[in-house]
């Protein structure tokens, strides 16, 4: 058992949610899902917990109600090694939801995702302030993130 989980409460998509989660990352996998008995807060037989695993990664989904709702404060970091799955997170995960930029999206469920190239961590880190200056400055022109154009400005 993993020591920390996230923990995400929906109103009553938890199943549909994992479901589209472990549909998008394909190293993932249903662990289980309780459901509500007799005496709870929603009916006999719903879902209440779905948990799931992303990436080695363990989730725990609540169907809570409609009191909780997710904000920005709190983001899932996706970090991808090429164009080709920066891409693909970005279609996938911001089908139905919102792209927000830089980087950030806000999938169909209000979860948010940073689906960032791990090269830009490198580039902002480097000792060179000019070039890791030119990154950022190139970066938040960007909405979802292109590699190709971070490295023009990290090389210029």
């Amino acid at each position: 058992m993993q020591k920390i989980n996230p923990f995400l409460w929906f109103d009553n998509q938890a199943e549909e949610a994992m479901n589209f989660y472990i549909s998008v990352f394909k190293n993932s996998k249903v662990i289980s899902v309780t459901r509500y008995g007799e005496g709870g807060p929603a009916p006999k037989g719903t879902v209440m917990t779905a948990k799931f695993q992303i990436e080695g990664q363990e989730f725990v989904a609540l169907n809570g109600g409609p009191m909780f709702t997710f904000s920005q404060a709190i983001s899932f970091v996706v970090n991808c090694e090429t164009q080709e799955e920066i891409d693909y997170y970005w279609e996938k995960l911001s089908e139905g939801g919102e792209e927000q930029g830089p980087g950030w999206i806000k999938d169909k469920y209000g979860l948010s995702w940073q689906i960032v190239p791990i090269v830009l961590q490198e580039m902002m880190g480097d000792s060179d302030s000019a070039k890791s200056s030119r990154v950022m400055t190139a970066m938040m022109q960007m909405t979802k993130i292109d590699i190709k154009k971070l490295k023009q400005a990290y090389e210029k």
